[in-house]
């Protein structure tokens, strides 16, 4: 049995106990001792984005390997992991041409015959949540959907990279490619954005503009690499940007996911300059670019998990945090129990924070 905050309906999340199954020749079987909370999961928790319930939200997560299958070759017993939404199957045209995060991991499931991996009450099924349902004490999930890391990192902040740093840093790194001396905008000051302003710090971002509209916000964004701050609900906020960029930003990140940070986020680009969103949308909104934009060579686009090859990149990103580059400890505001899950998440609905995490005993 294993301690869970299971999504029994939209509002809130009720600590319970459940089944795991045991390992499938390519499954692993982790003992949890981190994980983030993400908005991601907030959009489920609050029926923004629907799943079958009841489940298991959780995504963020790192932990030690207590057991595997048959077949699996990637992790061993006692290996420290973290874990992966995007578990990748290996074989379709989105893996075969190296983007990892596009791969809608049809192979990395259970079979309609086979039995659940979660369940409760001696086999009421329990639905998995993005390939993983981490909000429990222990997760059953595909090899593909973990990597091994250093066991040197401290586990806590390694979760927080599973998402947040990942989609955050990744984006910099992989879809945007940022070159030494261009200037990046970062709209929303949250996990993924503090990651992102972090990560264009390391590639040499010429000017790494964070916009926000709550000056503790604006803060932590200076803490984490920001070299100017706009708040972001300012009527001239675009204008200030263009300013301070000499022209507009060579790239806008959008990481909160709301109408009006988008339409910032494009309005802030320089000619040639591309927009890409991170953020979980509201399913009715659309961003787009006006017929001058498009005469100016502006580009918008989306980036999954940052475009970021987990098996490759994740290694690189805690070797970074080892050796003092990327700044973990500024992300984490507090380290939280199982227990008080939802006095996390209304922390964030409030938004006055950055990253919280569960720490598994």
């Amino acid at each position: 049995m294993a301690k869970a905050a299971i999504l029994e309906e939209v509002g809130g999340l009720t600590i319970g106990e459940v089944e795991i199954a045991d390992p499938g020749p390519r499954e692993v079987l982790i003992d949890t001792k981190a994980c983030g909370l993400c908005h991601s999961d907030l959009h489920f928790i609050d029926g923004a984005y629907p799943h079958p319930l009841p489940a298991i939200p959780g995504h963020e997560a790192a932990g030690v390997v207590r057991a595997v299958g048959s077949e699996v070759r990637s992790v061993k017993p006692g290996d420290h992991v973290v874990s992966c939404l995007s578990a990748f199957c290996g074989n379709c045209e989105f893996c075969v041409t190296g983007r990892l995060a596009l791969c809608l991991g049809v192979n990395t499931r259970r079979g309609k015959g086979d039995p659940m991996r979660i369940t409760r009450n001696g086999g009421e099924p329990v639905n998995q949540m993005l390939n993983l349902s981490a909000f429990s004490e222990q997760m059953l999930i595909h090899e593909n959907a973990c990597v091994a890391i250093d066991k040197d990192m401290p586990l806590d902040r390694a979760a927080v990279i599973g998402c947040a740093v990942t989609t955050g840093a990744g984006t910099i790194f992989n879809a945007a490619n940022v070159t030494p001396g261009e200037t990046v905008l970062v709209v929303g000051c949250g996990g993924v954005g503090l990651a992102a302003i972090n990560a264009a710090k390391i590639a040499g971002a010429g000017k790494v503009i964070a916009a926000d509209p709550l000056p503790e916000k604006r803060e932590l964004a200076k803490v984490l690499g920001a070299t100017h701050t706009v708040d972001a609900m300012a009527e001239d906020a675009a204008k200030q940007i263009i300013d301070l960029s000499g022209g507009g930003v060579h790239y806008g990140i959008e990481a909160v996911g709301r109408q009006a940070s988008a339409d910032l986020t494009v309005a802030s680009l320089r000619r040639g300059g591309t927009a890409i969103i991170l953020g979980m949308m509201p399913l009715d909104c659309k961003v787009g670019l006006g017929a001058m934009d498009l005469l100016s060579g502006k580009k918008l686009q989306g980036a999954i998990m940052g475009e970021t090859q987990f098996p490759v990149d994740l290694p690189r990103l805690v070797d970074f945090y080892m050796r003092g580059l990327l700044d973990l400890d500024t992300i984490i505001a507090e380290r939280i129990p199982l227990e008080d899950i939802n006095k996390g998440f209304d922390k964030m609905r409030e938004g006055h924070s950055a990253r919280s995490v569960v720490v598994f005993d």
